[in-house]
C-alpha cells in the first residue's frame, strides 16, 4: 500500500512537471528567423557608440560585409539605391565589416565606394563574439532583415540584389 502510494506521488509530480514544461514557450535560438535581433555596441566611422536599439521602430538590413570580400562589393550599388530610395519609408542599412582593417581602413573603402548607409566596425574579439550572437556567421555577405519589432524575419546567406531584397522589406515597411 505505502508502495502505491509513492508510485502516486512520483507519477503526480511527474505530471506537474510535464504540464509546466510543455506550457512555457521555448525561447527561439539568438539569429534565427522569429527571434529577437541580438543587441549590439559598435562605433561608427565618425568614432560614436551605435546600438541596435538606436534602430528600433525601423526595418533594419544588418549587413556582415568585408572591404575585401568581392560578392559583399557587388551588393554595394544597390543597398545605395535602396537606401536612397526608402530610408524616408523607415528603412535602415547597417554595414558591420568584418576582418577589414582600421577604421581609417574602412572609412577610405565607404569614401571610394560612396556608401551612404550606416557602416559599424568593432575589435576583433567584439565582432566574433556579436557573429556568434546572429547564429555563427559562415560566409559573407550575410544579411538579416529585422522588422519594426526587433525581430529577425528572414536571413540570406551570400550576395543578393535590390530586387531580391524589397521583396521582403516591402512586407514590413508598409506597415
Amino acid at each position: 500500500m505505502k508502495n502505491r502510494y509513492i508510485l502516486l506521488s512520483a507519477a503526480l509530480i511527474v505530471m506537474v512537471f510535464w504540464t509546466l514544461a510543455c506550457g512555457q514557450k521555448k525561447a527561439k535560438p539568438t539569429g534565427t528567423i522569429g527571434a529577437e535581433a541580438a543587441e549590439f555596441s559598435l562605433i561608427n566611422l565618425n568614432g560614436e557608440e551605435v546600438t541596435l536599439d538606436q534602430f528600433k521602430g525601423k526595418v533594419i538590413l544588418l549587413n556582415f560585409w568585408a572591404t575585401w570580400c568581392g560578392p559583399c562589393k557587388a551588393e554595394i550599388p544597390d543597398f545605395i539605391k535602396m537606401y536612397d530610395k526608402h530610408q524616408k519609408d523607415g528603412l535602415e542599412i547597417v554595414g558591420v565589416a568584418l576582418s577589414s582593417g582600421s577604421a581609417a581602413d574602412i572609412q577610405k573603402f565607404v569614401e571610394n565606394w560612396k556608401i551612404n548607409y550606416t557602416v559599424l566596425t568593432g575589435d576583433e574579439k567584439y565582432l566574433k563574439d556579436l557573429t556568434v550572437k546572429y547564429g555563427g556567421i559562415r560566409g559573407i555577405p550575410t544579411t538579416f532583415l529585422i522588422d519594426k519589432k526587433g525581430v529577425i524575419q528572414k536571413k540570406w546567406v551570400g550576395a543578393r540584389t535590390e530586387r531580391i531584397f524589397m521583396m521582403e522589406i516591402n512586407k514590413y515597411i508598409s506597415d
